[in-house]
């Protein structure tokens, strides 16, 4: 741990029994590192047990749905590349292989950017657990086919209207990556993202039908989830367009008093974020030119505060500034 501010609040906050389960936490302010920190917990590789884990900077570890935030990224590349579609172009366009679907003309007015945004009106509900087929991340690992099986859902809301969450939505945007650039999704992360961010190592989850798991199959060690959050607050860093980041992190749909949805990211009043199942977390505050990572085990609990008392209460209140 880098600042005595930070280290003695995150302390505090420990001995308060108000951080259960953390497992990392990198923060980065005007280029310097004011907090470091890594301890000791079980984890887990998706639903498989790691047992107790002392965790150092270079342990991988699940971020889970932050995986759907560095699709977004991909497909921000991709597109400057002239690889993928843009995000008003019809979606069913670019799934010839489904034609019945694309004969239902509410199905065939989708765009790519109602996926982009999570605005796609279908019938999905995650808010079970993942461990369980009533989960329709579960339910779409578990088809024969998971790109029909999320072009098929039922639309129950007018596309581009409402923002639900979809892990099926990151699905067919890293699909789309996928198919213009006749690159595994993996391997076109290693070569335009991770090599040109200094990240020599990455592991992400596959089906068992070999595709990645576009929602939530991404590990990364701390310091390298902390480089894409530094990545995003250097707008882009000449790797991602700074053109998609602006419209990738500009609010397209309400979620919540004061919370947003861009193209895969998370929009507040003074902050930019990725978010994942356990207190997987990226922070970016741009006006604090600061970048913050969160690795922690809270995986499926109703209440994961972790992430959000590290972030709220060491490092924001730490600088003075309330959340």
């Amino acid at each position: 741990m880098k600042d005595d501010r930070f280290t003695r609040r995150l302390a505090r906050a420990a001995e308060q029994g108000r951080i259960p389960d953390l497992h990392g936490v990198v923060a980065v302010r005007d280029g310097r590192v004011i907090l470091e920190y890594y301890g000791e917990g079980v984890d887990f590789r998706l639903n498989e047990s790691l047992g107790r884990v002392r965790f150092t900077p270079e342990t991988p570890h699940d971020v889970r749905s932050v995986t759907k935030s560095v699709v977004g990224l991909l497909y921000g590349i991709a597109l400057a590349d002239g690889r993928v579609p843009e995000p008003h172009e019809p979606l069913l366009r670019h799934f010839p292989e489904y034609p019945d679907l694309a004969g239902d003309p509410r199905r065939a007015a989708l765009t790519v950017g109602h996926a982009l945004t999570m605005t796609l009106g279908f019938e999905w509900n995650e808010n079970v657990p993942y461990t369980s087929a009533a989960n329709s991340e579960i339910a779409m690992e578990l088809a024969p086919d998971r790109f029909r099986y999320i072009l098929e859902r039922p639309i129950v809301a007018e596309p581009g209207t409402r923002w639900s969450y979809c892990g099926g939505a990151s699905a067919l945007v890293a699909r789309l990556i996928e198919k213009g650039t006749g690159s595994a999704l993996a391997d076109y992360a290693r070569a335009r993202l991770f090599e040109p961010l200094g990240i020599g190592r990455f592991e992400w989850a596959t089906g068992d039908d070999g595709t990645a798991l576009a929602a939530s199959g991404l590990r990364l060690a701390p310091r390298d989830l902390l480089a894409v959050a530094r990545l995003v607050l250097d707008g882009g860093g000449g790797i991602v367009p700074a053109s998609w980041l602006a419209a990738a992190l500009r609010p397209h749909v309400p979620i919540s008093e004061g919370r947003h949805y861009g193209y895969q990211w998370y929009i507040g009043d003074t902050w930019v974020g990725a978010f994942g199942n356990g207190g997987q977390r990226i922070y970016v505050a741009p006006a604090l030119n600061l970048a913050v990572a969160v690795t922690a085990g809270q995986y499926d609990l109703p209440d994961q505060p972790t992430a959000t008392v590290v972030i709220d209460e060491v490092i924001l209140a730490g600088i003075g500034r309330r959340p």
